[in-house]
């Protein structure tokens, strides 16, 4: 490898941190607000479900349980949203020091 190469790989494996950005003021809340709404939801299709299940209408049971599952899928895209923020601002408040 030439001192270039080297020089280069150098750069780039310490440039990723200080390059790291604090999201912008708010996000982490509105992240968090997102969840709770996320959170509720797939309660709500909870009890649907449950209320077409008693009243053995399987075809709208089938439809709530694929939308609870959307739902849950949504909820943990937000939460890993809401986490990579937290570790962001947490670098970026580490970079500061």
């Amino acid at each position: 490898m030439t001192l270039k190469t080297l020089a280069a790989a150098a750069l780039v494996a310490f440039a990723g941190t200080a390059l790291a950005q604090a999201p912008a003021p708010g996000t982490i809340k509105s992240d968090q607000e997102k969840v709770k709404a996320d959170r509720q939801a797939v309660k709500a299709d909870q009890q649907k479900v449950r209320a077409d299940r008693q009243a053995g209408d399987k075809a709208a049971a089938k439809a709530d349980r694929s939308q609870r599952h959307a739902d849950r899928l949504q909820t943990k895209a937000d939460r890993a949203q809401r986490r990579a923020d937290v570790k962001a601002k947490r670098a970026a408040k580490a970079e500061s020091k």
